[in-house]
């Protein structure tokens, strides 16, 4: 289960203001990709975030929603996408640094380390340290792998109602079977990433 400490050895080292930074979405053909940021002040949070915070793949949906809710009376949060458009101008690794710093930025203050989920850090301006998995070491990366599936999976409901049959509102945008036999039938959408492969092959009529 993750803790407090990576964030309790970076305060040891001085820093104060400390963000865990995850996203959601690298792997679906469709949708933008999303970064959630948290602060987490380990003095305050309530004992059901600090047991129950954990990586967002590990938890059903209804408590990663239940615990969103939480995290927004005790926690400052902040969100960032980059879109469909971006993935296909720069490739999914930038887009996903690049809608991490803009959740960086969208915590409304600064900060003097971000805990960046994973093997790379974005471009901010602050110190940040690369955790690979994370989210189950982190409870500051816990949280904001939360607020960005959360935020994610909401996006994509809203789209798979505005295209009905790709199942978007159950698959997220993966490559599942009721997805791919939607763009078999359908075709593809603009908010498919046409430099996935898959979209790709299809658009080339491979």
């Amino acid at each position: 289960m993750p803790d407090f400490s990576l964030e309790n050895d970076a305060r040891t080292e001085g820093f104060s203001t400390i963000a865990g930074v995850d996203e959601a979405g690298r792997g679906p053909w469709c949708g933008p990709v999303v970064a959630g940021a948290a602060i987490l002040d380990p003095a305050t949070l309530p004992d059901d975030l600090l047991k129950g915070l954990d990586d967002s793949k590990k938890l059903k949906a209804e408590k990663r929603e239940a615990l969103l809710e939480r995290l927004k009376d005790h926690a400052i949060i902040g969100i960032g996408q980059a879109s469909v458009e971006e993935i296909d101008q720069m490739n999914i690794l930038a887009a996903t640094l690049l809608a991490m710093k803009r959740a960086v930025e969208d915590l409304g203050q600064p900060i003097d380390l971000a805990l960046i989920d994973g093997n790379k850090t974005p471009d901010l301006t602050c110190q940040a340290r690369a955790v690979v998995k994370g989210d189950g070491k982190s409870l500051s990366i816990a949280a904001a792998s939360i607020v960005a599936k959360v935020t994610r999976d909401k996006v994509m409901e809203k789209l798979g109602q505005e295209y009905p049959g790709y199942g978007w509102e159950k698959n997220a945008g993966y490559g599942t079977k009721e997805h791919q036999a939607a763009l078999a039938e359908y075709g593809v959408t603009p908010h498919h990433r046409r430099s996935f492969a898959p979209i790709r092959k299809l658009l080339e009529g491979v």
